[in-house]
């Protein structure tokens, strides 16, 4: 009696012996698969054909979205280094923080930006950077082991913004000791009107590199 081969053991045997349709190739014409792509019957060597130029199809496609992350992100690193280079330029200490937001609003074309130290030095005690806070946004910020980016879920950081009301995403990156991992000495805030500019589907490599960057720059302001 002639047992009856399974999918698996047949599959499992052409995979043991690669040389079978060498062997036996009058089979690559007779073998009718059916096509998924056009819903006819073809022979085993047009559906090869068939998985090639799907397999390659889908090669394109990762290609160029490999490509077009490429881009986006030497765009973003050329931001970011114009945002550095004004950051460089000389300046009393006390313009400082105006010219990093506004450098962030330039460079990265963010309609809406603002900071607040909560420890400045006493010099700069009257400076609008310097204005109080509540209790709760400092605990806000203490709790931001990384920076928040999403919706505006009416939170207190952005009505420093100046147009507040019309805020849909934002981020909120908090300001610490450059190495410290301890409270934050302050917050940085971007906003947007736009729904779609910063949601949480966003990497935040270059806005940790951006907190970072504000966090030495403002440091020597705090007590």
């Amino acid at each position: 009696m002639t047992a009856t081969l399974d999918s698996k053991t047949v599959a499992q045997y052409l995979a043991d012996h690669p040389h079978f349709f060498e062997e036996h190739a009058n089979l690559l014409g007779e073998v009718k698969l059916s096509s998924p792509l056009t819903g006819r019957a073809v022979s085993l060597q047009e559906r090869q054909m068939e998985v090639m130029r799907e397999k390659y199809k889908a090669l394109e496609l990762r290609m160029a979205d490999l490509s077009r992350n490429a881009q986006e992100n030497q765009t973003i690193a050329n931001r970011f280094h114009s945002w550095n280079q004004k950051l460089l330029q000389p300046r009393a200490l006390a313009a400082l923080p105006r010219d990093l937001v506004d450098g962030l609003k330039h460079s990265f074309h963010v309609p809406q930006a603002t900071l607040r130290l909560f420890t400045p030095a006493a010099a700069y005690a009257g400076e609008w950077f310097a204005q109080d806070v509540s209790d709760d946004a400092r605990l806000f910020a203490n709790s931001l082991q990384a920076p928040y980016c999403g919706s505006n879920n009416d939170f207190e950081a952005v009505r420093w913004l100046d147009d507040a009301a019309g805020i849909q995403s934002t981020v909120i990156i908090a300001l610490r000791q450059p190495g410290s991992k301890g409270a934050a000495f302050g917050l940085l805030i971007l906003g947007s009107p736009d729904t779609e500019r910063f949601t949480s589907l966003m990497a935040t490599d270059f806005l940790v590199h951006i907190g970072e960057t504000a966090s030495v720059a403002l440091a020597p302001l705090t007590a």
